[in-house]
């Protein structure tokens, strides 16, 4: 990268850590302007972009990524977690089966695949996504919190149907 597209992303992430979600994306559109094939910019821009409840247009940067480096799993996790904002679960499922595909222990992408997994109903699955996450890293917070909450859903049908 050069000296001006380093400085752009640090002005980028400023804002970010501002929250002014508006501002940075002024600057990752600079950085492709300079750079229209920055996987990095594409992904960050997308987050940003889903970050402003813009869904649609952070899947399209996404899929701009992915068209330049299609096994980047940043951008397949980032977009399956658009998908799964935007309730489209079996796309987001998709997603990380992807990464799982190039990276059987991506302990973001089982626990993520867990959340979509419950999402649809299939508590005893998610579970185990959440438990294999926890196998690989296991302080993964997220997957921690997840697990336990689908246990405690999963006890609570059981009782009810009792």
């Amino acid at each position: 990268m050069n000296n001006r597209i380093d400085e752009l992303f640090l002005q980028a992430n400023d804002c970010i850590d501002d929250e002014n979600f508006s501002e940075a994306l002024l600057f990752y559109d600079l950085i492709l302007k300079e750079d229209s094939k920055n996987i990095h910019a594409l992904i960050d821009r997308g987050t940003t972009l889903q970050n402003l409840g813009q869904i649609k247009s952070a899947i399209i940067s996404y899929d701009e990524a992915l068209s330049i480096s299609p096994d980047n799993t940043d951008a397949l996790i980032n977009k399956g977690s658009a998908f799964h904002l935007d309730k489209k679960y079996t796309d987001a499922i998709h997603c990380y089966d992807v990464v799982l595909r190039i990276d059987k222990k991506h302990p973001m992408a089982l626990a993520y695949k867990g959340l979509s997994l419950a999402e649809l109903g299939q508590l005893t699955e998610a579970i185990d996504y959440f438990k294999n996450a926890l196998s690989i890293d296991k302080h993964y917070h997220l997957a921690q919190i997840s697990r336990d909450t689908a246990q405690e859903l999963l006890k609570s049908i059981q009782e009810k149907n009792i």
